[in-house]
């Protein structure tokens, strides 16, 4: 059976922005698009949206590559979406 993490525990730890040295908390999601394209992204960093992401339930995420550096632009992720967090299945 695969790994399962609680949604509120990912959300957690997609709000620790930072390592204790300073460094971006980099992440592996994987979630469905509006359109039911499911999108797999092996290494982001949590960025912030230009809309409310409370009330919008929505996240931001930026891929980066294995240096760190940006590699694509800040995605708006519906956190209903979630399908993976760091390789776990997310679970409500």
């Amino acid at each position: 059976m695969a790994e399962t993490i609680r949604r509120n525990l990912a959300l957690r730890e997609y709000d620790t922005q930072e390592t204790p040295d300073g460094k971006p908390v980099v992440f592996s999601l994987k979630f469905v698009k509006m359109n039911g394209e499911l999108v797999f992204i092996p290494r982001a960093v949590a960025c912030g949206l230009s809309q409310n992401m409370k009330t919008s339930r929505l996240r931001g995420v930026l891929p980066v590559d294995g240096n760190g550096d940006k590699t694509g632009h800040p995605t708006p992720v519906n956190i209903d979406a979630l399908v993976e967090w760091n390789g776990k299945k997310v679970i409500l």
